[in-house]
């Protein structure tokens, strides 16, 4: 390749996006992050569930061709960083295929609980796969023998594909002891001695109990998951009580407005032990709970001292984020490919953007105008989330139309996007511009949240980085890439793989 093609081949747009307007097709290692973030193979506005399950099946089997290793760091970081599961699964099973070597050293990496297990078979299945042969079944192996008897109870739950009993008798692992083949047997629905499977029995015995006080002793003595109570019974008011002090934070937001409607929460010390759950900043942390999660909590409620304790958790979740510093510009879309969960996401993470800088940025909603958000230091994230609203079509280069027209220099540009324009003139049409005109050392992120493939910016702008998912994961990443971080595609390939014995 000349110097020339390389300085200035992709300054122009090479492809196009859902609209057929410009846009750049990025590295294939750009575009398998961004798959492996943002891609859960649901619909969305542009493409249905089909469609990207294709495009995700592609893009798992070209990475593995062209650059396993790659693929194999871009896999554990999307399932440990991340925080995505089906995405870096289904890469798991194609990487099993061409480098059972690199899928050994992952494994355990990526499938880290039994419900993993299960949806990497049952993607194993499907594939075509089976049991996936013998290189397979020793890293299952390795799995199962690990396994305790919480987690049997917890998520050997039948109709979900392959449970744990379905994985034992696919790999034959050897039992390590008594306990363990009791285990096993009890997984396999074989006769089993109970008495060396304290829970298990205890389990089993729930299911017989005939009064709710037993039911109540039996979770109790068992200290039984509330999934496998639920899973066993209907539970009374009494029971979700018991249920209520060992539930994880996670299953407390998700199970809101169950133990609303069960009246559980209508008893003011539950409700001051709920609210003091959300109030625990490191317990918040350790949960690694996805922001949107308390978006849809909070819409789902209609408690006000619980949606005031949600909006205090989002504040939590993202108070010990590094600063990004002032002058930067924030901007959201808002226009209609952005409606439902990308909105929730979205605003969440510029609100929570917009305070780490103490309030000294700018924050602009876009469609096809633009218009200061007015957002507020004191006012909650949630609270102002939930005001904003999608609408029109998408122009991408309006907001940094109007930071030209009005001579407003800024460090920082962020853009949080489904990139999908439709009008006006391109983002890196507008982003040359500014840097000509106000300031050549801007840093553009582009914040992308969906999985459409195709980009608004080039690979070859050292300046731009690009931005794939919605976990708190993308705030410290660009807080980093502000003090001199590399891309996040570097930041992958940083990750160490396990080395086997």
């Amino acid at each position: 390749m000349s110097i020339a093609k390389k300085l200035f081949g992709s300054l122009r747009p090479s492809a196009a996006n859902k609209h057929n307007y410009p846009a750049f097709t990025r590295s294939a290692e750009e575009q398998y992050v961004q798959a492996l973030l943002t891609n859960t193979m649901g619909n969305t506005f542009y493409a249905d569930q089909q469609e990207l399950m294709g495009e995700a099946a592609q893009l798992h089997h070209e990475m593995a061709e062209a650059n396993p290793t790659f693929m194999a760091q871009a896999i554990v970081f999307a399932r440990t960083e991340g925080f995505m599961r089906l995405q870096p699964l289904f890469g798991l099973a194609i990487l099993s295929l061409y480098r059972p070597d690199l899928f050994a050293q992952i494994f355990l990496q990526t499938v880290r609980i039994p419900s993993d297990l299960s949806d990497f078979l049952t993607i194993m299945q499907g594939l075509g796969r089976g049991e996936g042969g013998r290189a397979v079944k020793r890293q299952v192996n390795r799995f199962l023998a690990g396994i305790t008897e919480y987690w049997a109870i917890k998520y050997n739950g039948r109709g979900r594909g392959y449970n744990l009993g379905d994985a034992i008798a696919t790999a034959h692992p050897k039992p390590i002891d008594m306990k363990h083949q009791a285990l096993f047997r009890y997984l396999r629905g074989h006769e089993a001695n109970l008495s060396l499977l304290p829970q298990v029995e205890a389990l089993e015995n729930l299911k017989l109990a005939a009064s709710e006080a037993e039911q109540i002793a039996w979770i109790e003595q068992g200290k039984l998951p509330y999934e496998t109570v639920t899973g066993a019974i209907r539970p009374s008011k009494a029971v979700w009580e018991a249920l209520l002090h060992q539930m994880p934070t996670f299953a407390l937001l998700r199970h809101l407005n169950t133990l609303q409607r069960a009246g559980v929460l209508d008893d003011k010390r539950n409700l001051d032990y709920v609210i003091s759950r959300f109030a625990d900043a490191q317990a918040l942390r350790k949960a690694r709970i996805l922001p949107f999660r308390f978006v849809t909590a909070f819409r789902q409620t209609d408690h006000p001292a619980l949606q005031d304790a949600l909006r205090e958790a989002v504040e939590l979740t993202f108070g010990n984020l590094p600063e990004l510093g002032e002058n930067t510009a924030i901007f959201l879309d808002i226009s209609g490919s952005m409606s439902g969960q990308y909105l929730e996401i979205g605003s969440v993470f510029a609100l929570a953007l917009y305070k780490k800088t103490q309030g000294n940025s700018l924050f602009w909603l876009f469609d096809t105008n633009v218009e200061d958000a007015k957002p507020s230091r004191y006012d909650t994230i949630l609270t102002q989330a939930a005001r904003i609203r999608t609408r029109g079509g998408t122009d991408t280069g309006a907001p940094v139309r109007k930071l030209i027209e009005e001579r407003k220099k800024v460090d920082q540009i962020i853009i949080i996007t489904d990139e999908q324009q439709n009008s006006g003139s391109p983002f890196y049409e507008e982003l040359r511009r500014y840097r000509a005109k106000i300031n050549r050392n801007v840093k553009a992120f582009i914040v992308d949240i969906a999985p459409y493939r195709h980009a608004m910016v080039p690979d070859s702008d050292p300046q731009t980085f690009y931005i794939y998912g919605w976990s708190d994961t993308v705030l410290s990443y660009i807080a980093q890439a502000v003090q001199g971080y590399t891309t996040l595609v570097e930041r992958v390939s940083s990750i160490a793989l396990n080395h086997l014995d």
